[in-house]
């Protein structure tokens, strides 16, 4: 499986981090049923344009412009920080992360490849893929050539043959050029990121980096392709295009793309302030595992909508599922019916929300704790949310919190009330919440997370 990766230029959010979430979910499912997953995701550290296609500057050269680090440096600080985010998601580790910029030569030996079989040619500014050339472009995208070069923007480049066109090669702004340079878009500023090439000075474009590796590391076809939804129209068209060009074999056998996250109804970016990441969520107290279980209530092939209010409903979910299972007993023979129901809506095209439903209905069971607590420990193998460290783990109530309770005991038999409910206060304060029941004060963490 090839999963396409980040631009390592910013933080990733959490619209990505739903892709991802989605993916592992994939991978897992396909593990638990005995099959063993080479799971590749790339790092994209060059190449990538600002907008998406073949105009503008490459994304991590202008961070470094803006930001006056490297772009190297910058590469580096967002590559940590999404293992980082993905970890905190729990997300499986993958088994390889290529970065594009180590793998050059084999992105220039696809491009010649490319180039043998009459599939190129060359303008002032870099070396094109020919979509005229191939004839099934468009088809991934459910759009026929002339359609989608109807749908193009206008070309920043008057020199491509076809606005579908696509670059393999981007020459360097004072790199020496094949044809009469046509007006530079940029500073003409000498480039970090740029390599020697049989065309010249320059630098990959962004989708020959994931076919020149994915062909590397999982052969062609490879089983599975995933990615965003927002990949289809250009990014995977293009991987499927010179792939198919240069090999003659198709590029993958099945393709998993996640739909997009809106934010309170609309589309996240950071004009509409509405760009979150893992920070932001752990500034307002949630747990990246409360993001997880947010995702697995919509099938990723959905749009799903964010809000404050969503995430506080699923950490409040989460919350009350890892309180109740601390108190069961250990694991032992599970529940073979409800396991049954639960793989069977984990097959239906990964059903996680009916997943979720059968979660709840196995917790409300008559079943023993301890089938439950197996049950689950089995379930979680695939959704993911660490129960494995809750499940027959009882709350450890720590001594200072033990001794206000016995002093709010004494308070409330002696029917005074205001000095129970400022101890009930300073209990609160601590992090913890007192409920007062027919057999007593039963004290509960306000957050069964930590972080």
């Amino acid at each position: 499986m090839y999963a396409c990766g980040p631009t390592v230029y910013q933080r990733s959010h959490i619209g990505n981090l739903r892709s991802y979430t989605m993916e592992d979910i994939l991978r897992r499912v396909l593990e638990n049923e005995g099959n063993a997953v080479e799971h590749v995701i790339n790092i994209t550290d060059v190449g990538h344009l600002t907008d998406d296609a073949d105009s503008g500057e490459d994304k991590l050269e202008k961070a470094s412009a803006e930001s006056h680090e490297s772009a190297k440096d910058i590469a580096e600080r967002y590559t940590k920080l999404f293992f980082k985010d993905v970890s905190a998601m729990n997300i499986l580790s993958p088994t390889l992360t290529p970065k594009a910029t180590e793998h050059i030569a084999e992105q220039i030996s696809l491009i010649k490849t490319l180039e043998e079989k009459g599939f190129t040619y060359t303008t002032s500014d870099g070396i094109y893929f020919d979509t005229s050339k191939f004839p099934d472009y468009g088809k991934f995208s459910g759009q026929a050539l002339e359609e989608k070069e109807e749908g193009a923007r206008v070309a920043a480049n008057p020199e491509k043959k076809n606005p579908t066109d696509f670059a393999l090669w981007k020459f360097s702004p004072s790199a020496p050029k094949a044809h009469p340079p046509m007006e530079e878009t940029n500073s003409g500023n000498k480039r970090q990121m740029e390599w020697e090439s049989p065309w010249g000075v320059g630098f990959p474009g962004w989708h020959i980096e994931c076919s020149a590796m994915a062909e590397k590391y999982l052969g062609q076809p490879f089983d599975i392709h995933a990615g965003g939804i927002d990949h289809i129209p250009v990014h995977h068209e293009n991987e499927i295009a010179q792939s198919v060009a240069a090999f003659g074999k198709p590029l993958a056998n099945y393709w998993f793309h996640v739909e997009f996250l809106n934010v309170d109804g609309r589309k996240m970016s950071k004009s509409l302030a509405n760009f979150y990441t893992l920070d932001d969520l752990k500034e307002k107290g949630f747990d990246p595992i409360a993001l997880r279980y947010f995702f697995l209530g919509a099938n990723y092939r959905q749009k799903q909508n964010f809000t404050w209010n969503a995430l506080q409903a699923a950490k409040n979910a989460l919350e009350k599922l890892i309180l109740i299972v601390r108190g069961w007993d250990k694991p032992s023979v599970g529940c073979a019916d409800l396991e049954a129901e639960f793989q069977a809506a984990m097959n239906d095209d990964l059903n996680t929300s009916q997943a979720l439903a059968i979660l709840w209905k196995i917790v409300n069971s008559d079943y023993p704790t301890s089938a439950k607590a197996e049950t689950l420990m089995t379930m979680d193998k695939i959704l993911g949310l660490g129960l494995d460290k809750y499940i027959s783990v009882p709350v450890e109530i720590p001594d200072d919190i033990n001794a206000l309770i016995a002093e709010r005991e004494i308070a409330r038999k002696e029917k005074n009330w205001s000095e129970s409910d400022r101890l009930r206060d300073k209990i609160s304060e601590r992090g913890w919440t007192v409920e007062d029941t027919e057999e007593g004060q039963k004290v509960i963490p306000i957050s069964t997370f930590s972080f």
